[in-house]
């Protein structure tokens, strides 16, 4: 069994940030693997979150033990439904897409993931999701069917975060979604940061270095960066 959760609990009792890069295996091309890898290995990623809202191919086992076969970072699963889980992987965020109101997102994915999830090695780790509005309708919100959280609403972004904690989840994820137009409000980073125990995770919508350090500076634990990377894997070069 792996310690991932133990050392993001470590990282943020030190105020150690964490960064992770999403990939989305429908999105890689497994000829190019070994450039990504390498970048990825050059980056000041700490691990690399694997998944989609949707995953058509058939992939995910290759690519996981490929990336392990040059890359040394641990490898979480971000999986949009039981369909995305591997037992290649070292963890999973058990996700509960605790912002919308569809059951499916809420319980009815985690029985079904269940007991695949019994027959694996994986470390699991609850996470409380919480999808906030990004001025566009995300791949989450579409395939989730629930609506995002107003991004002008603080207060209700607050009372989620803190009832997900109270539930028992390891850890909080404010989500603009892939591909976002904007990303989560520093200050809906800052209020949550300061009022919940548990680690916060913040991605979407963050398109370069200095909105990455804005996300640090404001509260968030780990950052995850999806999007921008796909679309320069030079990213870190900024």
């Amino acid at each position: 069994m792996t310690n991932i959760y133990k050392d993001i609990l470590k990282a943020k009792s030190e105020n150690t940030k964490l960064l992770a890069i999403l990939l989305d295996p429908d999105k890689v091309v497994l000829e190019n693997l070994s450039i990504l890898i390498s970048k990825i290995n050059l980056s000041p990623a700490s691990h690399i979150f694997i998944g989609g809202s949707q995953v058509e191919n058939n992939i995910l086992d290759e690519l996981i033990v490929k990336i392990k076969q040059n890359c040394n970072l641990p490898i979480v699963l971000f999986p949009g439904n039981p369909s995305q889980i591997s037992d290649k992987a070292d963890a999973i965020l058990f996700l509960s897409l605790i912002s919308g109101r569809n059951p499916d997102f809420l319980i009815e994915h985690q029985v079904k993931a269940a007991p695949v999830l019994k027959q694996t090695q994986l470390e699991i780790i609850s996470t409380g999701y919480i999808l906030i509005e990004s001025g566009n309708e995300t791949a989450v919100e579409r395939v989730s069917n629930t609506t995002p959280l107003d991004r002008n609403n603080l207060d209700l972004a607050l009372a989620t975060a803190q009832a997900g904690e109270m539930l028992g989840n390891k850890l909080i994820y404010l989500e603009a979604g892939s591909g976002a137009k904007q990303a989560v409000p520093l200050e809906m980073i800052a209020l949550v940061a300061q009022n919940i125990e548990i680690p916060l995770l913040v991605g979407g919508g963050i398109v370069d270095l200095q909105g990455i350090q804005n996300a640090y500076h404001a509260g968030a634990d780990l950052v995850i960066i999806g999007t921008a990377f796909e679309n320069d894997m030079n990213f870190f070069n900024q």
